[in-house]
C-alpha cells in the first residue's frame, strides 16, 4: 500500500477511527492499532507529518512525537527516499548467525563454533567450595554490581571509567546499547569482515551499517574518515583478537582513530569480547574519548560462557539509557554469578589457569599460522581463538574439509554486504585444536586451493 494518491484518504480515515486522544501517545496508539488490524502492512508508506497533521486536526509537533516513539519501538523507520515506512515486524535478525552455526554432515573435528576449549577454562569447584553459605544479598533493591566486583573490574580496566555495569554477556551488552541508543534509520560504522550476531541485531533494529575494512592494526583510517561524511550515530569495534581476523587495535592506531572521531557526535561502542585470554595490552579509546565510548569485557571465552557475565563501562549519560532498561527488565545480572567471577579473578589458581590458557590458545594459533605461512598462505592478526583464511572458493574449501571430517565456518555470513564471486574466506577456530596442527594446516591449504570442481571429485 502507498499512502500517497488513492490510498492516502483510506489511511487518513483508518487512523481517525482508532484515534482515541488528539496525543502523540494517542497517535502512536492509533498506528499501531491500525498494523495490528492490517490496515497497514510492512513497508507502508506514512504521509508527510503535515499532511497528516491538517488531516487530523492536531499539531506537526504532536505527530512528529508520535513518530519517534513508534521509531523507538521499531515500528516505523526512516526508508531513505521513501520517506517514513511501517518497519517489518521481524527483519531477518538471525541469519548470518544461524548460516555460520549451519552444518551439512557430521565431523569429528569441528572447528566452526569460535567456543574455548573447556579443558581451558579455570575450575569452579574449589572456588564454589570456598562461597560461603548465604553468599548473595536477598533484596530486590541490592546494589546490580557487587563492590567487590566493581573494584577488581577497576584494577584491570584500560582506562579509568566513571562506572561499570555488570550485564549478561557480550552479546547482552551489545543489545542494551542498540536498543537505548539508536534509532532506526541510523548510520553506524562497521568493521567488515564483522561479527555475525552483531550485524543480525543492527540489521533487526533498522540501522543502516557501513562496513569499514581492516588492516593489521585496525581499522582502516582513510575508510574511517570518508564514511564520516555521513555523520553516524555509532562505531562498533573489537579493539583485541576481532572475530574473524584475530587483528587487535595498536595504540597508534588507537590514537589517530581516536583524533578521528574526537567531537564528533558519535558513540564508540567497543566489544573486548576475547577478553582476559588476549595476548594483546588492554586498549581503550577511553583513554582519549571517555565521554563518547561505551566499553565491553566479556569474561565468557576466559572464565567459562554459562557464567554468562560482561562488564561495560561508559559515562552517565551513555549509561543511565542502559540501567533504565535494565531496570525494566532483568534488573540485574545474578549476584551469585558476580560472586563466582569475583572469587576467580582473586584466586591465585584461577588467575594462573587463566594465564595458561592464554599462552596456550597463542601457541595454538601460532603453529597453525606458521604452517600456513610456510604453505603461501598468509593470515592476518596476531590474537584470538579463530584464524581468517583467504580460500579460492569458500563452498569448495568448506565442502573439502566436511569430506574430511573438519568443519569450518564460511566466510560469507561475517560480510557486511553480499560480494559477487566465489572467492572468499573461512573461518578455523584454531583455539580448539589441541594436537595435529601441521596435518590441519596442510588440510586447509589443500582446501584453500580448491575450486567447485575439485572438491566434488574428491
Amino acid at each position: 500500500m502507498y499512502c500517497y494518491g488513492a490510498n492516502v484518504r483510506s489511511l487518513i480515515s483508518a487512523l481517525e477511527e482508532r484515534l482515541d486522544a488528539p496525543t502523540a501517545k494517542g497517535l502512536a496508539q492509533a498506528v499501531s492499532r491500525a498494523i495490528r488490524d492490517g490496515e497497514l502492512a510492512a513497508g507502508d508508506q506514512l504521509p508527510p507529518i503535515r499532511r497528516l497533521a491538517e488531516e487530523l486536526m492536531i499539531s506537526p509537533t504532536t505527530v512528529s512525537s508520535a513518530w519517534q516513539l513508534l521509531a523507538r519501538s521499531g515500528t516505523i523507520r526512516s526508508d531513505g527516499r521513501r520517506g517514513t515506512t511501517v518497519a517489518p515486524t521481524r527483519r531477518g535478525g538471525g541469519e548470518r548467525y544461524s548460516r555460520a552455526l549451519r552444518q551439512e554432515s557430521e565431523v569429528t573435528l569441528d572447528l566452526s563454533t569460535g567456543v574455548p576449549d573447556p579443558d581451558l577454562l579455570p575450575a569452579l569447584a574449589p572456588v564454589l567450595a570456598r562461597l560461603p553459605g548465604r553468599s548473595t544479598p536477598t533484596s530486590y533493591l541490592d546494589d546490580p554490581v557487587l563492590a567487590r566486583l566493581r573494584d577488581l573490574l577497576a584494577r584491570d580496566w584500560p582506562y579509568e571509567a566513571d562506572d561499570v555495569v555488570v550485564v549478561d554477556g557480550a552479546m547482552d551488552a551489545l543489545d542494551l546499547v542498540s536498543r537505548t541508543l539508536l534509532r532506526p534509520g541510523d548510520t553506524v560504522l562497521v568493521e567488515s569482515p564483522g561479527f555475525p550476531p552483531l550485524l543480525d541485531l543492527l540489521e533487526d533494529r533498522g540501522v543502516e551499517m557501513v562496513g569499514i575494512p581492516l588492516t593489521e592494526t585496525g581499522l582502516d583510517l582513510d575508510a574511517v574518515e570518508s564514511a564520516l561524511a555521513r555523520r553516524p550515530a555509532a562505531i562498533f569495534l573489537q579493539p583485541r583478537g576481532q572475530n574473524p581476523t584475530g587483528v587487535s587495535l595498536t595504540p597508534t592506531r588507537a590514537r589517530r582513530l581516536a583524533a578521528l572521531l574526537r567531537g564528533r557526535d558519535l558513540i564508540i561502542v567497543e566489544d573486548d569480547s576475547s577478553g582476559p585470554i588476549a595476548c594483546s595490552t588492554p586498549i581503550s579509546l577511553g583513554q582519549w574519548l571517555p565521554e563518547q565510548v561505551l566499553h565491553i569485557r566479556s569474561y565468557s571465552k576466559s572464565h567459562g560462557p554459562d557464567l554468562r557475565l560482561a562488564a561495560v563501562s561508559g559515562p552517565d549519560a551513555l549509561l543511565s539509557p542502559v540501567r533504565h532498561a535494565r531496570a525494566l527488565g532483568q534488573g540485574w545480572s545474578s549476584r551469585l554469578l558476580q560472586q563466582v567471577l569475583a572469587a576467580l579473578l582473586e584466586d591465585p589458581v584461577a588467575v594462573h589457569e587463566v594465564e595458561r590458557a592464554r599462552a596456550e590458545y597463542a601457541r595454538r594459533r601460532d603453529l597453525v599460522v606458521s604452517r600456513l605461512r610456510e604453505l603461501g598462505i598468509d593470515v592476518p592478526g596476531t590474537d584470538g581463538l579463530n584464524i581468517w583464511v583467504p580460500v579460492r572458493d569458500e563452498s569448495a574449501a568448506v565442502l573439502r574439509l566436511a569430506s574430511q571430517g573438519i568443519a569450518v565456518t564460511p566466510g560469507s555470513p561475517f560480510a557486511v554486504e553480499s560480494r559477487p564471486g566465489p572467492e572468499g574466506h573461512v573461518r578455523v577456530t584454531t583455539g580448539l585444536v589441541r594436537d595435529g596442527h601441521e596435518e590441519l594446516a596442510d588440510a586447509i591449504a589443500d582446501a584453500a586451493r580448491a575450486g567447485a570442481w575439485t572438491a566434488q571429485q574428491r
